[in-house]
């Protein structure tokens, strides 16, 4: 198998020399340092990909069922209501029942949880409700409670599934981007033990469908990548000067990347910074393609024949799609905010938007204003965590927690020295996010330095789900967000190791010319790489009783919180 550092770097390809000695064919570029021609051209655009059905495959479902199993054993454990899942879960069944939104009843606090907990689901009131995030999450969510029903295992099942289907992704699209299933598998093993995705994975709350959606755009584009390479590196063979090739309009991918960033919205709006960033880096792939194959003035070019179109496949499709999730509230009159226009006549421009999107139109503007009220700036959680301090883990989040089992409870010893408790902590595994610091940093020096494509997918997408969070701060924000953020991370780590591993075969000269053999390097890179990965894993394994709501003695659990701001 190719290692990540195997592959050549199509992206340090600069424009083509204006003119090349007349014995040297015009798909090459020159020779390495050892006299070797470089590959061609075609193959620099697009490297050719390993088989499928020798290992990719089976190495992609094996990681994935590893994940499946840790993610929906004892799913439905605890069986209550856990953090937000008393808004989304409760939203989710109100939309799948009465097809909107509505209120439900609230004479005493927590009422409605317990009688649902009951078996009675006649917790909801005729008043319809303001939602403050738009809805593809919560009907993802439904679709759990309508195969299993409206309990814990029900409002869980599409969280564990889409978390399950966000490691299959991510191990395609890097094995794609780095041409290795071994990069590529180790990519998705460590996400699969990442604590906070796999807690993120096993309540019904609704990051973990921004987080599916964000990377399935993410692969999309990395598909799209090749796509247009491939038919690029096709129009070498007309031999046409400058290599420009034709306008590639329709790019499928692109599309499917506009329709998942369009449902990322609708699940949360902070889905907008990624679809920024990731079309402003698609161009940039673009420009660099045009260059490689000589085009004069590829910048204006591409944002001609590319960026235009790019424009329309992800950011119209994207706005389309993330309108048509509206669908439901637009079909029911009794939604909140439907009968605004009719209560408000339209002036002006506004005359021309139907009174449904006026309406729609309004009640996003509310929506923005709960976000952004005195009522939110004002609000204290003990649980708030500040954003400088996500990739560190300097304050992870408790979503669950029964303090005082006394000794001789379920799970708690007869003779257990002190009470015990259980907890469900969102904490993301240390050594993989300490070391994804690293990572990140590296990241942007092979950008930069190297400018090597793939180290920019996994800090573009890391910034994205970032930065944004520092204009907030004057608000409680929460560390699980940062589940958006530890997929890119992993990318990173993942193509740091694969550079730690070295390539397979490593060139030796001879007196005969040059041959292939293994080296003391890549011995060392695959032993250093193997210990990282079993660490990861041992770190997750010991995380495990404060992930999934296990009765540990107190020292037990205290032994796990290594820092105070865990607590």
């Amino acid at each position: 198998m190719a290692c990540v550092t195997a592959v050549i770097d199509d992206d340090t390809v600069g424009s083509a020399p204006a003119s090349r000695p007349a014995e040297e064919p015009r798909e090459t570029l020159g020779r390495d340092v050892l006299g070797r021609r470089l590959p061609p051209l075609k193959q620099r655009l697009y490297p050719p990909m390993p088989r499928d059905f020798d290992n990719g495959w089976i190495a992609t479902i094996a990681i994935t069922c590893f994940a499946a199993i840790l993610r929906f054993w004892h799913l439905g454990t605890p069986v209550k209501f856990v953090f937000d899942e008393t808004y989304y879960a409760k939203d989710a069944y109100s939309l799948l029942k009465f097809g909107y939104a509505r209120q439900f009843i609230d004479s005493s606090e927590g009422i409605a949880d317990k009688e649902i907990l009951k078996g009675n689901l006649d917790v909801f009131k005729d008043t319809p409700s303001l939602t403050v995030h738009p809805e593809v999450g919560k009907w993802m969510i439904a679709a759990g409670e309508q195969l299993f029903g409206m309990n814990s295992f029900g409002w869980r099942f599409v969280p564990a599934l889409a978390g399950t289907l966000t490691i299959l992704v991510l191990i395609r699209a890097v094995r794609r981007m780095t041409r290795s299933t071994l990069i590529g598998g180790i990519a998705g093993l460590l996400l699969a033990v990442d604590g906070l995705h796999f807690v993120m994975s096993r309540v019904a709350l609704l990051d973990i469908f921004l987080a599916f959606w964000l990377v399935c755009a993410m692969a999309c584009l990395v598909c799209d990548r090749d796509w247009m390479r491939s038919r690029l590196a096709r129009s070498l063979d007309d031999n046409t000067p400058g290599g420009f090739g034709k306008a590639l309009v329709f790019r499928p991918w692109r599309i499917a990347a506009g329709v998942c960033f369009g449902l990322a919205l609708g699940v949360k709006w902070n889905a907008i910074w990624f679809v920024a960033v990731f079309g402003l880096l698609t161009f940039a792939w673009d420009i660099g393609a045009r260059r490689a194959l000589g085009a004069r003035g590829a910048v204006w070019r591409s944002a001609v024949r590319d960026g235009i179109p790019a424009f329309l496949s992800i950011v119209l499709v994207a706005v389309v799609t993330y309108t048509a999730t509206w669908t439901g509230w637009l079909l029911h009159d009794n939604s909140y905010g439907h009968d605004y226009a009719s209560k408000n006549p339209a002036h002006g421009v506004m005359k021309v938007v139907p009174d449904d999107f006026r309406s729609l139109l309004h009640y996003h503007k509310e929506v923005l204003d709960f976000h952004t009220s005195d009522y939110i700036k004002n609000a204290t959680h003990p649980y708030s965590s500040h954003p400088g301090g996500w990739p560190v883990l300097a304050r992870p989040i408790g979503f669950d927690a029964v303090n005082d089992i006394a000794p001789g409870s379920p799970g708690c010893e007869a003779k257990a020295p002190t009470k015990c408790l259980s907890v469900i902590s969102a904490i993301g595994t240390p050594l993989l996010w300490w070391a994804g610091v690293f990572a990140l940093i590296a990241a942007a020096v092979l950008w930069i330095g190297k400018r090597d494509w793939r180290f920019g997918v996994a800090l573009t997408g890391f910034v994205a789900g970032w930065v944004p969070w520092f204009m907030y701060t004057d608000r409680p924000i929460f560390f699980f967000y940062a589940v958006t953020m530890i997929p890119f991370t992993v990318v990173a780590v993942a193509l740091c190791l694969g550079h730690i591993l070295g390539p397979a075969r490593t060139p030796v000269v001879e007196d005969g010319g040059v041959t292939y053999g293994s080296s003391a390097r890549r011995l060392i890179g695959s032993a250093a790489v193997g210990a990282f990965v079993v660490l990861v894993v041992l770190n997750f394994a010991y995380l495990w009783p404060v992930l999934t709501d296990q009765v540990l003695p107190h020292p037990d659990w205290l032994s796990r919180m290594w820092f105070k701001t865990w607590i």
